[in-house]
């Protein structure tokens, strides 16, 4: 049984995509940024974050160049998760990489997931309130109100950085 996307892709083609380095640092790189990238700009990025050297050593950008160019912008191109000009040599993100980028941000770059983060925020408010409801010293002066009204502006902060780094799917939608 295949399973299908909300962006029409299917899943098997999603794991596909995330399946090589080059093809995710391209995601990885056009999400920060709200405008077309040049395929020259894309493979010099891409070639410093492979190699650690800026600038990186020519022979690897163009290495990294042609296999954009040849294999991977194409594929991508096709799937409909960027559009990519040949002739321009240009490249931006389309409103299916919103399905690609569910995939590749299961783990923030701290090591958790966004769910478990918030699982755990959750949590430590529940039993924090808790300990104040009950009176555990230290906390009871504080109050259920100021805990309560802390860990709001905690999920509020969390949230906000959360669409930060997400800005490009917005800010596309807005613009496209």
């Amino acid at each position: 049984m295949q399973l299908f996307t909300q962006s029409g892709l299917l899943e098997t083609e999603i794991h596909d995509i995330l399946r090589n380095d080059r093809r995710r640092a391209v995601l990885k790189h056009l999400r920060q940024t709200t405008s077309d990238v040049t395929l020259r700009d894309l493979a010099e990025g891409i070639a410093e974050i492979e190699t650690g050297e800026s600038p990186p050593p020519k022979n690897i950008r163009e290495s990294v160049y042609n296999s954009l160019h040849q294999t991977h912008l194409p594929k991508l191109d096709e799937r409909g998760v960027i559009s990519y000009d040949k002739n321009r040599k240009t490249i931006a993100l389309e409103e299916r990489a919103r399905a690609v980028n569910i995939y590749m941000e299961v783990v923030t770059k701290y090591g958790i997931t966004w769910a478990d983060y918030y699982r755990g925020i959750a949590t430590l408010s529940l039993l924090t309130v808790l300990a104040v409801t009950i009176g555990v010293p230290g906390l009871s002066e504080a109050g259920t109100l100021l805990v309560t009204s802390g860990f709001l502006l905690v999920v509020a902060l969390s949230t906000l950085y959360q669409l930060w780094t997400q800005r490009w799917l917005y800010l596309r939608q807005l613009v496209g």
